[in-house]
């Protein structure tokens, strides 16, 4: 691929999942040439697209990343990118680039693949190897009408151990700890009947998605002590200093509703 030219066709692995067709569906939309990919991988359909692709997409788990590319890679032009969208990037992308010597990209689309309207549909963007090729591929994603932002490997995988992963088993440890008391349905509040509906899908339709990243995430570990040491303070009776470090989530709000004092004017003290 010519550096200068940008992306211009893309191969798709995983089309056919919910996020490959989310990716093919823009792709397509933009007018780019997309040839979509699925296993089990025939041959002849590996040679109409590698080798005329500027960018290979892989949309499949973090956990077959390796595997998958292992089969491409032959194919693969050296100039070509590779790139991921899974939802950890420190495992997979030591895997693209020990196994594809060109350039390499991660990237990890913070939404599902029905999108919400009205809201920034932000991409994390992990360089690996060719700043070039990053900067192309955060091109792309903007044509395709997402807001890339760049961070490194480590930086987002501890960042979603926390945002992600934590939010996974506080919430399957919370309600698992009430699962058998039906005598608490009597008693149930709004407020909770709302965490009910909010945690539904994500325990009956993606725990093991979630289960899946939340093991292949290297930082995992470090945010359940994390979240275990301030249980430990509320076990211990001070929820007062709990709450203060959660108002930080809305600090901006709280300094524009109580906005510090003008300091004096010196022409008119005494």
């Amino acid at each position: 691929m010519s550096q200068a030219q940008g992306i211009r066709t893309i191969s798709v692995v995983g089309a056919s999942g919910k996020m490959g067709r989310l990716f093919v569906s823009r792709c397509r939309r933009e007018g780019l040439a997309c040839h979509e990919l699925d296993a089990p991988f025939m041959p002849d359909a590996l040679e109409r697209a590698l080798p005329r692709s500027d960018l290979v997409l892989l949309c499949v788990p973090a956990q077959v990343v390796g595997e998958v590319l292992a089969q491409l890679g032959p194919r693969i032009p050296r100039g070509c990118i590779v790139a991921d969208i899974c939802s950890v990037k420190v495992r997979p992308l030591e895997e693209m680039m020990a196994l594809h010597p060109g350039p390499v990209v991660g990237t990890h689309p913070l939404f599902g693949p029905k999108p919400p309207e009205g809201e920034p549909l932000r991409v994390a963007v992990c360089p690996g190897r060719g700043d070039e090729s990053c900067r192309e591929t955060e091109e792309l994603l903007t044509r395709l009408g997402f807001a890339p932002f760049r961070a490194t490997a480590h930086e987002h995988d501890r960042a979603m151990a926390y945002v992600q992963g934590l939010n996974f088993v506080s919430t399957v440890a919370y309600l698992a700890a009430q699962a058998n008391h039906d005598e608490f349905s009597r008693f149930l509040t709004p407020s909770f009947t709302r965490r009910l509906d909010a945690a539904k899908k994500l325990i009956l339709e993606d725990a093991d998605l979630f289960r899946l990243i939340y093991e292949a995430n290297p930082y995992s570990l470090e945010a359940v002590r994390s979240y275990r040491s301030y249980l430990n303070v509320a076990a211990g009776g001070d929820l007062e200093l709990l709450v203060e470090r959660a108002k930080g989530w809305w600090k901006d709000e709280a300094r524009k509703a109580c906005p510090p004092p003008r300091p004096l004017d010196p022409k008119r003290q005494g």
